[in-house]
């Protein structure tokens, strides 16, 4: 008898012992803003920009709106623009491949770095432009007017492109008409898109795609995807001393050319690629904790300094 009460107690020290060794489980909410008690890594400062920023231009102008959006409880969210528009939304009807389960919790990165997070809300606007939050599968209708945020835990560079009736992918941020082009973001701070116009469904009925890239490094197959340099820019590199080390692409608005087109291929294969490592989370204001909210937090709790993180948004319209 005694020695099999001294097995069990050996039993339960290693299993206490074994719980106390292991990380701590967060969902991707807890390490979004866990990440800002984390030391942040190095991470590229913005090119700097010419002073050849022309006027922004009001861009998909369908009708101007006189009344501008009534200011939210919340802090507003820092849109880049002062002009409310419609863009009419002609939804394309494609099937959406879903992607295979994420885990829904991970531990801080062993290094002590800080995760990369991302939060999106989608903001239904009413009548008078007040804006809603409104969850991501929210089905809209004919009429509808919405925009979406988009918030990271850290500063790096942001890239949003749509897909529309014709079903290609056209780059919604960065565009031409805001901050000359450059896609450099801060981190805490909204950003409302799109940039100079609201989303409006049309009575075609269908599911616009939206598919969002953040990472604290530029990403070069997109860079060259959405952006093409004149020859101008070319020769000034070629002029640059052998010794010199390459500097990160500047773009203005007078150099910059955005692409038209960007397929399905290339899409899929970003998504494959970018996507592993993340956990997600969805909450609404039933969600434990004191924050109460309706939106999407997408989360790559490696730490690495490389690190991506994708979303997609399929904005369902009946």
């Amino acid at each position: 008898m005694p020695i099999v009460r001294g097995t069990l107690l050996i039993c339960c020290a290693a299993g206490i012992l074994s719980a106390q060794s292991a990380p701590k489980q967060l969902t991707a909410r807890e390490l979004f803003y866990a990440a800002a008690q984390a030391p942040a890594p190095p991470t590229p400062r913005p090119p700097a920009r010419n002073s050849t920023r022309t006027p922004a231009k009001p861009v998909e102008i369908a009708r101007a709106d006189p009344r501008p959006p009534r200011p939210r409880a919340e802090p507003e969210p820092s849109a880049v623009t002062t002009a409310t528009a419609t863009t009419v939304v002609t939804p394309v009807a494609t099937a959406v491949t879903t992607p295979a389960p994420a885990p829904t919790t991970a531990a801080m990165p062993a290094s002590g770095a800080p995760p990369l997070g991302l939060r999106y809300t989608i903001l239904k606007l009413a009548a008078d432009n007040t804006p809603t939050e409104v969850p991501n599968d929210t089905v809209f209708h004919a009429g509808d007017h919405i925009r979406f945020t988009v918030e990271s835990n850290a500063a790096g560079y942001l890239y949003i492109i749509n897909q529309g009736s014709s079903g290609t992918w056209k780059p919604m941020f960065p565009s031409a008409e805001i901050e000359d082009g450059n896609n450099h973001v801060e981190g805490w701070r909204p950003y409302t898109m799109p940039p100079k116009s609201r989303l409006t469904f049309d009575s075609t009925a269908g599911t616009e795609n939206l598919f969002i890239v953040f990472s604290r490094e530029q990403q070069s197959d997109l860079e060259t995807m959405i952006y093409s340099l004149q020859g101008k820019n070319k020769a000034a590199a070629t002029a640059a001393p052998a010794t010199a080390e390459p500097a990160p692409p500047v773009h203005t608005s007078k150099e910059l050319i955005m692409a038209a087109n960007i397929s399905n291929s290339a899409v899929d294969r970003m998504r494959a690629t970018y996507a592993r490592d993340l956990i997600i989370e969805k909450v609404d204001p039933a969600t434990p904790g004191d924050k109460k909210e309706t939106a999407v937090y997408v989360v790559n709790p490696t730490g690495a300094a490389d690190s991506r993180v994708v979303a997609d948004l399929h904005l369902v319209h009946q």
